[in-house]
């Protein structure tokens, strides 16, 4: 071969490698978490107009539906506050600008987030961060219903802080209580705890609830097995409010990275970190996932593949040997990119390298990137290069652990209409179910329709009947339709005949 087309022969080769997607799962958990303290993602100001914050929440859905992403981790707590009308904690003024002031609009905001993902084909989770109570020590404009005011029995003030004690079982009941009105009145998909439990250690500083634990501890307890004690009795009495309300809510909490060190503990994993999840911040998500009191897992992950002290490669294999019981998601810091003292984050293959990680991990089933803004306001070559690899198409979410497979249900179709240029697909009873999967078919059903073939994800908002854009099947004479219920599990699929219509 001429050694000029052997050149050409090859740059074309290597060019078609870089932009194959590698193989692409069914299921996979794709999602982001939007951080709202302090507005970090949004909303950008609180003294926006309310129409501008909602442009604002739009771009980031839109973004992360581009990339084909299927979760939406939107923090609705963030220091005793609300993002929604709350019996229990006053407006958040990272919301409306002004603590404990509504937003400028009759419409319920935290609806309508949710509803805007659903449309998306995203789950709404609800991220709360359980026992901060102030950002910072500025309490002068705090509501005067936000609890600092209303039990000051309940703080405890540690660094520039206050938390709420989580020693206390009042403040324990508070918590659930927060947890069964957002369960209740809004049609989420999951709650989601960050990996803020008891605060991160702070050198020379004492957390004051020594009292608390002589009036409330056991004998046989250690002031630190006491601690976790009651982060356990937190997670135990949420996860069954939620499941005693709403069976298909999840609820996933997000640790700290790293469990223990090895150098602790010889069931840690071997890293140096400088805190860990049991020892500072008394969080058990072994213990948690043993009792069956978690849906998902997402550890917070953020450091480099091959960081000495922190090995992402290394804490993600521990995480996958040391996960049961749960859906196991890691958590990606691509807020890092170009823009840490860990040299590694300037290649731009680091994260596609973590991803690559998770796919080829049997045990993780996806990834969470922190934060929303970290791909959207630079590195458009890395996220250009990650979805033609890797997110080149929708995936599923996993099924949720908790999926009563006994109950599955199985809609009969009625009948089909044309209105105004959407198709109106009417079924015997589609409560349960939150979308429908089109594929085109031929005359007999397959068993079993490639996402790859997906015409289009469409919200279920109606108990008897699926509105569709006809534009979507166009010129399609028949459809498959597969039910996807609030587990995640898939209805058989159903040949509809479009052409007989009326």
């Amino acid at each position: 071969m001429p050694k000029k087309l052997f050149l050409l022969l090859s740059l074309t080769l290597v060019s078609c490698s870089v932009f194959d997607s590698i193989p692409q799962p069914e299921r996979e958990f794709r999602g982001f978490w939007v951080a709202t303290v302090v507005n970090i993602d949004w909303p950008k100001n609180g003294n926006d107009a309310i129409e501008k914050q909602k442009a604002d929440y739009l771009k980031i859905l839109d973004f992360y539906k581009d990339l084909n992403f299927n979760a939406a981790i939107v923090q609705i707590r963030t220091a005793g506050d609300a993002f929604y009308g709350s019996d229990f904690a006053p407006w958040s003024r990272f919301l409306t600008g002004e603590e404990g002031k509504a937003p400028d609009t009759e419409e319920s905001i935290l609806k309508w987030m949710i509803d805007e993902a659903h449309k998306r084909g995203m789950e709404f989770h609800a991220w709360l961060n359980p026992y901060r109570a102030t950002f910072d020590l500025k309490t002068e404009v705090l509501d005067p219903t936000h609890d600092f005011n209303l039990h000051p029995e309940w703080m405890l003030k540690y660094g520039k802080k206050y938390y709420y004690n989580p020693g206390l079982p009042e403040v324990r009941k508070r918590m659930i209580s927060i947890i069964d009105e957002i369960v209740a009145g809004y049609d989420i998909d999951a709650v989601h705890f960050d990996d803020y439990f008891y605060p991160y250690t702070i050198k020379g500083e004492v957390f004051q609830d020594s009292l608390t634990y002589s009036y409330y501890g056991r004998s046989d307890q250690s002031l630190e097995d006491w601690r976790r004690s009651n982060m356990d009795s937190l997670i135990k009495n949420s996860f069954e409010t939620i499941k005693s309300r709403k069976p298909w809510v999840q609820f996933g909490v997000s640790p700290f990275g790293v469990w223990k060190n090895r150098s602790t503990d010889p069931r840690g994993s071997d890293t140096q970190a400088g805190q860990t999840t049991y020892e500072n911040l008394y969080a058990d998500p072994m213990l948690w996932m043993e009792k069956g009191w978690l849906d998902y897992l997402v550890p917070q992950v953020y450091w480099s593949m091959d960081l000495p002290v922190a090995s992402h490669r290394k804490i993600v294999d521990w995480w996958a040997n040391n996960t049961v019981n749960t859906n196991l998601y890691i958590g990606n810091g691509p807020y890092k990119i170009r823009n840490n003292s860990d040299k590694a984050w300037d290649d731009k293959k680091e994260l596609p390298n973590q991803l690559i990680l998770s796919r080829n991990t049997q045990e993780v089933q996806g990834n969470v990137f922190f934060s929303a803004k970290s791909l959207m306001d630079n590195n458009g070559d890395i996220v250009k290069y990650i979805k033609r690899k890797y997110y080149r198409q929708p995936a599923l979410p996993p099924i949720s652990s908790y999926a009563m497979k006994g109950v599955k249900r199985d809609p009969d179709f009625k009948s089909a209409t044309i209105r105004d240029n959407r198709i109106e697909l009417n079924f015997s009873d589609l409560d349960g179910h939150r979308y429908a999967l089109i594929h085109p078919t031929g005359k007999k059903a397959k068993e079993h329709y490639p996402i790859k073939s997906l015409l289009a994800r469409v919200p279920i908002n109606d108990k008897n009947q699926i509105s569709v854009d006809k534009a979507l099947v166009g010129r399609k004479k028949r459809v498959a339709i597969v039910l996807i219920d609030r587990f995640g599990l898939k209805s058989e699929p159903k040949i509809i005949l479009l052409n007989q219509t009326d």
